[in-house]
């Protein structure tokens, strides 16, 4: 599967250490969605994104993500069965 460069580098951040606590949630959305994730508003303020028949509900942030809510994306991915080193190395010169 292709990804754009900017998605590329916002997965990444996703699972950089240490973990980085200033990832936009506008950006990791759309990498979710690019990914072929459905992200919808639950109500009460949570994000419900669902990827590879995994849900999970996420607070909705209008800034940056806490480091924890990183930790909490990445583990959802991981659990979705996402692999950005293996699936979308940064290096796209390597594949070409």
């Amino acid at each position: 599967m292709q990804m754009n460069h900017k998605h590329r580098v916002t997965l990444h951040a996703l699972f950089a250490h240490p973990v980085s606590a200033n990832i936009d949630p506008k950006a990791v959305y759309s990498v979710i969605e690019e990914l072929g994730g459905e992200v919808s508003h639950g109500g009460h303020g949570q994000i419900v994104v669902k990827l590879n028949k995994h849900t999970h509900g996420f607070h909705d942030s209008r800034h940056a993500f806490s480091k924890d809510e990183v930790a909490a994306i990445r583990k959802f991915l991981e659990t979705a069965g996402i692999d950005p080193v293996r699936d979308y190395p940064l290096d796209t010169h390597a594949a070409t």
